[in-house]
């Protein structure tokens, strides 16, 4: 449980956990775990079985970790015996013996999949997909109100979290609120959390954003940080929602992990048009052109009458009409505008997305018609 808790994704991850060895890892592939201090490429003082039997290699008496791809989810337990054990158990013993026990086959049968119970902390509001799918799978999901200005609140986040917690989600910019997370606060929130969790960063919006106060966190993906995942799409600037097409990017240990737990694939269809749309950067221009053009035309007469908004960070802004949405809907769809659904607590406000220009005018125009 303990392993399974931890967020590891190897054998030797997991091994961080013991007191007295030292973990280290060269590259994507290759670790070295040693004790006592013996710390190198090549070290060769620990005595390592899988079940009993050695997995030294003999071209330097060590183990080569990345040969044993051994799948946590079969891992029973590890057994760790720290200092001088040559004696009983031979040369390789010096410093050591772990041994990794696995589970009886009978116990390993069937599709490797499971659901383990947990708890993920999430913004509230934010986009629901991920927590909804979670819930759904019996997992707890732990809502933190977003603060007074409207923005998702780190501090209270990591107050939510607790023993079980699986995950972090972030949703940068939110949605439906358009707010951003500052970049230097957002950097040091998923580095300290990351350390012994997951931490998913939705950037669906990423380029919609003109704030110097943003940054990506895909650096920390570059940087080799292991617990982080952060989230594109091709359904906002590129207009492929219908299509269902997504990107994820993550340590590529954690990357292999996902793929082997994936059932279906993308249509092809989709990725074909995900992937012209990403090489047209005149179409991506005209798309942010048009866009900041359609919010200066709604958030400019807001601004003017004195409206309550959220400036946007991407392609919609939320605003507080002071009516139920239900009514705020069913009132704009007599004019043939549909406005977005319900974001409890906030009924009283209006998450509304961009159209065109001209079609933005007409807004403003029914708006002031119906409320202004």
């Amino acid at each position: 449980e303990d392993i399974h808790r931890s967020g590891a994704l190897s054998i030797p991850e997991a091994l961080r956990m013991v007191p007295g060895l030292h973990v280290a890892q060269i590259d994507a592939t290759h670790w070295v775990v040693s004790s006592r201090g013996f710390s190198e490429e090549f070290a060769n003082k620990l005595l390592v079985l899988i079940d009993g039997r050695s997995i030294y290699t003999p071209a330097f008496s060590g183990v080569i970790w990345a040969e044993h791809d051994l799948m946590l989810e079969d891992v029973e337990r590890i057994e760790v015996v720290r200092g001088p054990g040559g004696t009983l158990w031979g040369a390789n013993a010096v410093n050591g013996v772990i041994n990794i026990i696995t589970k009886r086959a009978k116990d390993t049968q069937g599709l490797l999949a499971s659901m383990q119970e947990g708890s993920i902390v999430v913004p509230d509001p934010t986009f629901e997909d991920l927590p909804r799918y979670a819930g759904n799978n019996g997992c707890e999901v732990i809502r933190v109100p977003v603060n007074g200005q409207m923005a998702i609140d780190l501090e209270a986040m990591a107050n939510a979290i607790r023993s079980d917690t699986k995950l972090i989600y972030i949703c940068n910019p939110n949605n439906p609120i358009p707010t951003i997370v500052e970049k230097n606060a957002l950097r040091d929130f998923v580095l300290e959390v990351s350390r012994d969790r997951m931490v998913f960063v939705d950037e669906a919006y990423h380029e919609f954003v003109d704030n110097p106060d943003y940054s990506s966190m895909m650096d920390l993906v570059r940087e080799g940080q292991r617990n982080i995942i952060i989230a594109r799409t091709a359904s906002k600037i590129h207009g492929l929602a219908g299509l269902r097409v997504g990107f994820g990017f993550s340590h590529p240990d954690l990357a292999a992990e996902i793929n082997r737990r994936m059932t279906g694939t993308l249509n092809i269809v989709g990725m074909r048009a995900a992937l012209a749309s990403y090489r047209d950067k005149e179409h991506a221009a005209f798309v942010l052109r048009t866009n900041k053009e359609a919010l200066e035309i709604t958030q400019g007469y807001f601004r003017e009458a004195g409206i309550r908004h959220i400036d946007s960070n991407a392609n919609f802004t939320f605003v507080e009409t002071g009516h139920d949405i239900a009514e705020v809907q069913a009132r704009f769809l007599e004019y043939n505008i549909r406005v977005g659904r319900p974001f409890p607590p906030f009924r009283n406000w209006m998450r509304l997305s961009m159209a065109k220009p001209d079609e933005m005018r007409y807004f403003v125009q029914t708006y002031k018609k119906l409320y202004g």
